[in-house]
This record gives C-alpha cells, sequence and structure tokens, in this order.
C-alpha cells in the first residue's frame, strides 16, 4: 500500500523538516515573528499547490475545494497585520503526472494533521490568532487524511508509481525545509 510505502521512505526527509520548523517556531516571540513564520508556509505551498494543480483536479479528489490551502495561510498573515510580499525563495520539486502530485500533496495535507500541535506551541508563546490554517479540519481531520490516504493508495498502479510518488514526497519534504534556510542550534 502506498500510504506505508511513503510514511517509511519518507521517514528521514519528515523528521529533517520537523526539526527544522520546531527550531523556527522556537524564535517567535510576537505576531510579526509569526507572520513571518507563516510566510515560508505560504510561499512553498501557493509554489507547490500551483505545480500539482494540473493533475489534482476534483475528479480525483473530489473534496478538494474544502482542503486547506495556501488562502488560509495569506488569511492569517494578513489577520496578524502583514501581507504576502517580501516572501522567501523557494523550489518546487518536479511533477509531472499525477502520483507524483499526489506524493507531493501527500507531504502538505501531512502538515495539517501536526496543526494542533503547532497551535498548542504557539498559545505557549501568547500567539492565538492567525491559527485558521493549523486548526486544519477540525473533528474531521482524520476523515479527511483517511480520504485523501485511500485516493492515493488507489492510485498507484505498480512499484515504479509508487517510486514516483515517495520521490516526489521526499523532494516536497527537503525543498520545504530549505525554505526556512540554514538555522542555527539553539
Amino acid at each position: 500500500m502506498l500510504s506505508n510505502t511513503i510514511k517509511e521512505a519518507t521517514r528521514e526527509a519528515h523528521q529533517d523538516l520537523e526539526k527544522k520548523v520546531i527550531l523556527k517556531m522556537k524564535s517567535i516571540r510576537s505576531d510579526s515573528d509569526y507572520a513571518d513564520f507563516l510566510k515560508h508556509f505560504y510561499a512553498y505551498f501557493n509554489a507547490v499547490e500551483q505545480r500539482i494543480a494540473p493533475y489534482i483536479t476534483s475528479e480525483l479528489l473530489p473534496d478538494r475545494a474544502a482542503r486547506r490551502n495556501s488562502s488560509y495561510l495569506k488569511k492569517d498573515i494578513e489577520e496578524l497585520g502583514a501581507n504576502v510580499s517580501e516572501l522567501p525563495a523557494v523550489k518546487v520539486p518536479e511533477i509531472t503526472n499525477t502520483i507524483q502530485a499526489l506524493g507531493a500533496l501527500y507531504v502538505m495535507e501531512g502538515s495539517i494533521m501536526g496543526g494542533p500541535i503547532i497551535v498548542k506551541m504557539l498559545e505557549k508563546f501568547g500567539i492565538t490568532r492567525g491559527i485558521s490554517f493549523f486548526s486544519g479540519y477540525g473533528e474531521a481531520t482524520g476523515q479527511m487524511w483517511g480520504n485523501f490516504v485511500a485516493i492515493m493508495n488507489a492510485q498507484a498502479g505498480d512499484a515504479i508509481e509508487e517510486q514516483q510518488a515517495v520521490d516526489a514526497a521526499n523532494a516536497t519534504f527537503s525543498n520545504f525545509g530549505s525554505v526556512f534556510g540554514v538555522l542555527a542550534v539553539a
């Protein structure tokens, strides 16, 4: 099953990204700091969404329009009194087919699963605004993840396609991590 394969094959890249995100989060002390943090997410998610758009259609993913996307990040940034100018540079993975797009979307949808943890961390820093993206789908988060995984699993026809999805997911994780630059360990 692709979801199990991709989870295992991306474990290291996933952990590397989490470390960078947490390190960046630890420097948040104000709404302005948080808005800057969100700009990193927005820049990357927006670019990847554009890259996968031709392949992730509502025919493939019927609830596509209801899923969290970079527009939520933009709204959160604006709620904090900032805007989406002066964004960090991003490099997106190569996406040339549906299975690669699903591999990239696996990373993006998975980030929503960790959203409640990010919201709790932000609360410790006194940040309570601009959290619509990380609030995920509320009580429907597990169901939305399950729907996505089922669709992704149904698309992988063979080992070659599974590897394409894994490669795209790994590239999505590593390229996202590079948006945060080289961060010094605190």
